[in-house]
């Protein structure tokens, strides 16, 4: 049955479906897509003739949404099952009820079509959110009560929560667990073990949105959330910082890797978390030159207080050329990420895109420098490169602290 608006109707605008990863988040958009292109009661009342299928990207609203194990093509029964026109990214109905598929990369492409309902998949992931969001609203104008449904993981994001504070949202919750008949009993069994009680835990397990570490926390995610964008302006100096595991195998640290920009605004632009785990050096060295190469980097920066010269000499056995910075930490790492972490509380470090990993450990990031007894390697190689952007250039501060 789906929920009640707040009327005691079922009037609602927007039903926001929050769920761990394997909840069943998947199947109930299909099943409630499905209902409507049918008409099925009490879901619909009469059929929606055009419906809009948005994912984070073309491949992905295919792959997960269309022809996915619980996607639409799976659920309905042959006699059911709607024509699916792949060159065309559209599916038709035997009752001539069409649904069609649409990346929430581009949302300039929901200008000019319009619809009875839609389905948003994983909208809390979507690069380009508000302005796909907004212009899907423009297009939702046929029938009496157009209506989407929103499955996804739920991560802080401003729109999402916007959406969900809305009068017209109701709002269902489901756990990974809930779903646990359907799962491999030994992916419950590791994934309870690994992230069971932690917030990443919490949010891709629970269903959770996960506003603020509790405790003293450096970091704190609204920072991060309110000043994220999807396109990197014109930069004036990009580098790789580098953070090395100790030895190169498949229970060693990992070796972070992260490449970040700064701005003619002064912001430090954070560009992409390229980090290895349990690799040997020559390749944690190959993937730092090749960042170095994609982004037309300044220079690498490489912390040499594991390895000292050697850091330095496989970098070099890759590319001999390439400009190398090497940095010594002389302090511990919770002091070493404080200035870093007073830049995001001011707006001056932006993150280009969704970094999870990184972002899990800037977030759960605790007083002994250390993420859940590990160390935080994504973040280290993040220090690195911001204060490196924050060091002087030609005579004054590239990036101050105000």
């Amino acid at each position: 049955m789906p929920p009640l608006a707040k009327d005691g109707t079922f009037g609602w605008r927007n039903w926001v479906m929050l769920g761990g990863r394997g909840a069943g988040k998947t199947r109930a958009g299909a099943e409630w897509v499905r209902a409507q292109a049918l008409g099925m009661e009490p879901f619909a009342t009469g059929a929606a003739m055009r419906i809009a299928l948005v994912g984070q990207t073309m491949d992905q609203a295919r792959a997960v949404m269309v022809e996915g194990v619980s996607g639409l093509l799976d659920i309905h029964p042959p006699n059911e099952r709607p024509h699916y026109e792949p060159s065309k990214h559209q599916l038709t109905w035997p009752n001539g009820a069409v649904a069609q598929i649409y990346s929430a990369e581009n949302p300039d492409s929901l200008r000019g079509p319009q619809f009875a309902a839609a389905w948003c998949d994983e909208l809390a992931n979507w690069r380009r959110a508000r302005a796909c969001w907004d212009m899907l609203q423009f297009a939702l104008r046929l029938g009496n009560v157009p209506q989407v449904v929103v499955t996804t993981t739920p991560r802080p994001l401003k729109l999402l929560k916007q959406i969900m504070a809305d009068e017209g949202t109701v709002i269902s919750r489901m756990t990974t667990a809930d779903n646990a008949q359907n799962l491999a009993p030994a992916f419950m069994a590791e994934i309870e073990r690994r992230y069971g009680g932690t917030e990443l835990g919490r949010q891709e397990l629970d269903g959770e949105i996960i506003e603020a570490r509790k405790g003293k926390g450096l970091f704190r995610r609204h920072w991060v959330e309110d000043a994220r964008i999807e396109t990197k302006p014109q930069l004036a100096r990009i580098v790789v910082a580098v953070d090395p595991p100790v030895t190169g195998h498949a229970k060693s640290d990992a070796c972070g890797i992260v490449v970040a920009g700064l701005g003619a605004s002064g912001r430090a632009y954070v560009l992409a978390d390229r980090t290895l785990q349990g690799r040997a050096p020559n390749e944690w060295a190959s993937a730092a030159v090749a960042a170095y190469r994609d982004f037309e980097a300044d220079r690498i920066v490489a912390e040499v207080n594991q390895g000292g010269d050697l850091v330095e000499s496989v970098i070099r056995q890759v590319d001999a050329n390439v400009p190398i910075t090497k940095v010594r930490a002389t302090r511990g790492k919770w002091l070493r990420a404080e200035p870093v972490a007073a830049l995001y509380a001011q707006g001056r470090v932006v993150h280009v895109g969704q970094f999870d990993k990184l972002e899990a450990q800037m977030f759960d990031f605790a007083e002994d420098g250390r993420v859940r007894g590990k160390s935080p390697d994504r973040l280290d190689a993040l220090v690195w490169a911001l204060t490196a952007l924050m060091e002087p250039v030609h005579g004054r501060p590239a990036l101050r602290m105000l």
